[in-house]
């Protein structure tokens, strides 16, 4: 069984929670408050830049020219194309620059944050590739679900559901799980239980974030 498969099995279930969230539910079938919506984007904004920052640790950790390119690509898939959609949409819901700048991160976001940070600081490639697997691969799995049971049509957050469900983002979240694969090949099973800790800790921690948003609470 490869490293990825035991760590989704840890998380499956976590996540079939998800898509029956209230926030992710409304989502599904458009019915969100906008401003449930908005809250979101702000708050995912300020999480996408820590998140950026999570793979350039893992660039200066890097020493393999190969982990440094799928780094930096990392890095540039996270601001320029997984963030466009989050421009789009600020720019919809009038949100300006000065008001993303001025934003106060979220208890619960500035939590998980930080946790995945503390894992680029003192731990290695695959645990840092672990860390923001429960992310991008739980938003994946999200959209599939709602590209198959959810209410498209008309739908105003079908942007960005088209947008997680693309055949880039799949892309881009295989290179991923490729990645933390080849990276455990020789794990031990300590070192295998404890990246499926990190996998757990980022599931939960993600669980909470969609708990923050439909609460709007900072």
């Amino acid at each position: 069984m490869k490293v990825s498969q035991r760590l989704f099995d840890c998380v499956k279930d976590i996540w079939d929670g998800y898509n029956k969230h209230p926030f992710v539910k409304g989502i599904s079938d458009g019915t969100l408050d906008i401003d449930k919506f908005r809250f979101y984007m702000v708050q995912d904004h300020l999480y996408l830049m820590q998140y950026a920052k999570l793979f350039a640790i893992g660039l200066v950790k890097s020493k393999k020219e190969s982990d440094i390119r799928t780094f930096s690509s990392l890095i540039t898939s996270t601001l320029d194309t997984e963030n466009a959609v989050h421009r789009d949409y600020l720019k919809k819901l009038g949100i300006t620059r000065d008001m993303l700048d001025s934003s106060k991160m979220s208890f619960v976001n500035d939590s998980y944050t930080n946790y995945m940070l503390s894992i680029g600081f003192k731990d290695g490639l695959a645990e840092i590739a672990t860390a923001v697997l429960s992310c991008s691969w739980s938003y994946k799995y999200i959209c599939d679900f709602i590209k198959i049971n959810g209410k498209l049509e008309n739908n105003p957050y079908i942007m960005w559901i088209d947008e997680y469900s693309s055949d880039e983002y799949k892309k881009s979240n295989d290179d991923i799980i490729n990645f933390v694969d080849s990276l455990t090949t020789n794990y031990t099973k300590q070192q295998l239980a404890y990246i499926c800790e990190i996998m757990i800790n980022c599931s939960k921690y993600e669980a909470m974030f969609w708990d923050m948003a439909y609460n709007m609470e900072l």
